[in-house]
């Protein structure tokens, strides 16, 4: 494992996420965030609720650090994004923010256990740790039986179980759920909300995105968008937050993959393409065997 140098040191705090004046501008003009403050603090259960188009999905970008701003700040478990390197937000990526989407993104052919493990491929822990992880994960999630199970032999609700263990493994910071029950049916959709529900009471940050209002109302703090504004923000109750307050900041070293990760996931791709690597295999066969003939012709031409 080769360990990159960059580091970041920020102060612990109590908050996970602060956008302070976020305006963000896709190229032809169009403000997607128009001056847009929000805090997430930690140990919140919140919903990001709009229509389309209000502007939701942008956010959910920024402060998964996936996009940057046109203008304004954006701290994330301590650290200040702008101040960061491409390399040291991967870092946080692998680090602080688990991600959750409508769509599985489960790796086809590969069992739970190990489209859970991967989701600490990139943090420089050995395979048999991943995996003594990632089992954990999934009994976390109720699916202990599960593990040995390919993708195809999954429900859309456990797909998407199988999806929050492979987000929760590293125990990041923040959990992101962008429409995590859009791809379900109404019964599944309630499972992965309870689930959600359980992270959060065992001290995770959750914040959901979604366009569904009764899902909004259903949690304990709302921030309604529209056109790119922060349209409400209100809570129900009083604000939970994990007894980890000063938890943030820290040293961001991201870890390159092992080599014989390297190796295990290449030969992955290989096995799970036979069709792919045949023809171009093929294609190279073909092309190698044009440019010797083509030689051949002008030697030939010449004697």
């Amino acid at each position: 494992m080769t360990a990159v140098t960059d580091e970041v040191a920020d102060v612990p705090t109590a908050e996970v996420v602060v956008l302070n004046s976020v305006t963000k501008v896709h190229p032809g003009g169009v403000t997607a965030l128009d001056d847009v403050s929000v805090t997430v603090r930690r140990g919140e259960l919140a919903a990001i609720v709009g229509p389309s188009g209000s502007g939701k999905s942008t956010m959910l970008k920024v402060i998964g650090t996936l996009d940057r701003p046109t203008s304004g700040q954006v701290r994330v478990d301590g650290h200040k994004v702008a101040d960061l390197t491409d390399r040291q937000l991967s870092a946080m990526r692998a680090r602080s923010i688990g991600f959750v989407f409508q769509h599985f993104h489960l790796a086809p052919g590969v069992s739970a256990l190990d489209n859970v493990s991967s989701g600490l491929l990139y943090s420089g822990v050995g395979l048999r740790m991943r995996r003594e992880r990632a089992a954990a994960a999934l009994r976390r999630v109720g699916l202990g039986r599960r593990l040995e199970r390919w993708p195809h032999e999954l429900s859309g609700g456990e797909s998407q179980r199988v999806a929050i263990a492979r987000a929760v493994i590293g125990d990041p910071a923040l959990l992101l759920a962008d429409e995590p029950t859009g791809a379900l049916d109404s019964r599944s959709g309630r499972v992965v909300m309870e689930l959600l529900r359980e992270l959060h009471a065992a001290g995770t940050t959750v914040l959901v995105i979604t366009h569904d209002r009764e899902i909004a109302a259903s949690l304990p703090r709302q921030v309604a968008m529209l056109d790119g504004r922060v349209h409400s923000d209100r809570e129900v109750g009083a604000r939970s937050r994990s007894r980890d307050v000063t938890r943030g900041g820290g040293m961001l070293t991201p870890a390159r993959m092992q080599p014989s990760d390297v190796v295990r996931t290449g030969g992955f791709g290989l096995r799970s393409r036979p069709v792919r690597v045949l023809l171009s295999a093929l294609g190279i066969a073909v092309g190698i065997a044009a440019m010797a003939s083509v030689v051949d012709i002008s030697s030939s031409s010449r004697a």
